[in-house]
């Protein structure tokens, strides 16, 4: 076969070993499944970071179908030191998509790999494969009227339980802390060797979804924000249906009502009287989500003055910060905790409360009920048109659940928004403990001008939040680097070492969540 003369070749490969290379590719996988042409390529390129596509351009794709052949695709990079970036679903959008942490990796895509292996609804979990979505898992519950639900982020239909859990994401039930759901991953290591954590290593083992520590160290954690190995099976519990679920919303008027807002929910978070992850959403989060523009309410560039904002709150009835959260269980149980709820908002004085039976279908409340009883949707995709241009970029510094630290965040995010032309987009997700600070950094992408400072914003966000004491959970692939040295040195250190065991020909995503053996020797 003439292969096309590849304008992306992986880093410190010759176009003749490359091309010996994908021959061997197409032996394991077939000529349909090693993807090298350009409009081939399209999917695999699309960015929304503030830098050229060619910077995150891949060389190749290959799409595998088994086990099996990741064994051998791995077998194969080794041995020409190609460097292989996997993808579940490719949907994580604002963190970097479905595109190479560094320019000529080749893509491995596993969205073939959407087996529903198992679910278990006596026992309340799932074993998938990494290609399966949660709108594929949702459907299958439907259709087997199976009583369990499912927890999930916010762009959730086309997104997956694999990329998520292994990103440490977080939805919005009772379950929406991710990674302490998961239970018993499959990892393909860069060896080929086929690693099983928790009680997967014990032959005829039925509790592989069930205890999730197994004998020895627990090494689950290891391979999640990482570049340890391929998860090719991940198992995960399942919430069981409650009979009574009530969302509810709090609507407040000003924004220094975020003090009084965090310190109230807390001690409620804590106890488990609201047992899900809360939010709460600013304005223009509130805005977007609801598909309103920018370019309805001002044309002039920057960011959005506070006169504006505070028309669209009069306009909409939204308000400064918006709170969702929902109760679960029994009829009796949560009669018991909305007199709680009911009672503590009440004393606090501020706060309009909003349930079901008068939102009714009205957004956002709709699909902020659907998130919180596992049901998937494309609504919050609403916010890529708010300023348009295809920009976006998540900046998710954590918190303590403390009201005068939320604020501290808020006023800093926004004063460098602002600074440099940009809008304070954000949410609030509230755990007993901490806070997720996630914050959408809209921006025209085709406009060079607009995209410079958006890149300035970014980084200084990094800077000033570092100075303070806070540091993000996760971050796109343009900025990996940057703050994996936030962390410190010894934890990079660490993590390198375990790359030089594992992977010593530094084949695996190399530079994913900053961990890259050639950079790190060179540093």
């Amino acid at each position: 076969m003439t292969e096309p003369t590849n304008a992306v070749l992986p880093r410190g490969v010759t176009q003749e070993e490359f091309a010996e290379a994908l021959e061997k590719f197409r032996a394991v996988l077939g000529d349909a499944n090693v993807l090298v042409r350009s409009e081939q390529l399209v999917p695999y390129n699309k960015i929304m970071m503030p830098v050229e596509n060619a910077a995150h351009a891949p060389s190749a794709a290959l799409t595998a179908t088994t086990v099996e052949q990741i064994q051998e695709i791995v077998k194969i990079c080794n041995a020409h030191r190609i460097p292989v970036y996997p993808i579940s679903t490719g949907r994580n959008f604002g963190y970097g998509s479905a595109a190479p942490v560094q320019r000529g990796q080749i893509i491995l895509d596993l969205k073939k790999m959407n087996k529903i292996i198992k679910i278990d609804a006596e026992m309340c979990y799932a074993l998938v494969e990494p290609g399966v979505t949660y709108g594929q898992l949702y459907n299958y519950i439907q259709e087997n009227k199976l009583p369990v639900m499912l927890s999930f982020s916010a762009p959730s239909a086309i997104a997956g339980p694999v990329g998520n859990t292994m990103d440490r994401g977080v939805g919005y039930t009772p379950y929406g802390e991710h990674f302490m759901m998961q239970c018993g991953m499959e990892v393909v290591l860069a060896n080929g060797d086929v690693y099983r954590t928790g009680m997967g290593g014990v032959p005829g083992s039925n509790t592989w979804q069930i205890f999730k520590w197994g004998y020895g160290p627990t090494l689950d954690g290891m391979f999640t924000q990482a570049n340890y190995g391929i998860c090719t099976k991940m198992g995960f519990w399942l919430m069981p249906k409650p009979p009574v679920f009530k969302p509810f919303e709090v609507i407040f008027e000003n924004e220094e009502d975020i003090v009084e807002i965090v310190d109230l929910l807390r001690p409620l978070r804590m106890s488990g009287t609201i047992p899900n992850s809360v939010v709460i959403a600013s304005t223009l989060w509130e805005a977007g989500s609801a598909h309103l523009t920018r370019a309805q309410y001002v044309s002039e560039p920057g960011h959005t003055p506070d006169s504006v904002i505070r028309q669209m709150q009069k306009d909409t009835g939204m308000g400064a910060w918006n709170l969702y959260a929902a109760l679960y269980g029994t009829r009796e149980q949560v009669d018991v905790n909305w007199k709680i709820v009911t009672d503590a908002f009440r004393k606090l004085g501020k706060g309009r409360i909003v349930t079901q039976e008068e939102a009714g279908d009205k957004q956002p409340f709709k699909y902020r009920a659907e998130l919180m009883s596992g049901v998937p949707n494309l609504q919050e995709f609403g916010l890529y048109n708010w300023r348009g241009g295809g920009g976006s970029m998540w900046f998710a510094p954590v918190s303590e659940a403390r009201g005068s630290e939320c604020r501290k965040q808020a006023a800093l995010a926004k004063r460098i928004l602002h600074k440099h032309g940009l809008d304070y987009v954000a949410e609030f997700i509230v755990a007993p403990r901490d806070m997720h600070h996630v914050i959408d950094v809209l921006y025209n992408r085709t406009d060079a001008e607009e995209t410079r400072r958006a890149d300035a914003c970014f980084n200084e966000l990094l800077d000033e939040f570092e100075k303070e004491g806070y540091a993000v959970y996760r971050v796109n692939t343009r900025f990996q680097e940057r703050v994996a040295r936030s962390y410190g040195p010894v934890k990079r250190d660490v993590e390198h070492a375990i790359k030089r065991a594992l992977d010593p020909n530094n084949v695996l995503a190399p530079g994913r969540c900053g961990i890259d053996l050639d950079s790190y020797r060179k540093s």
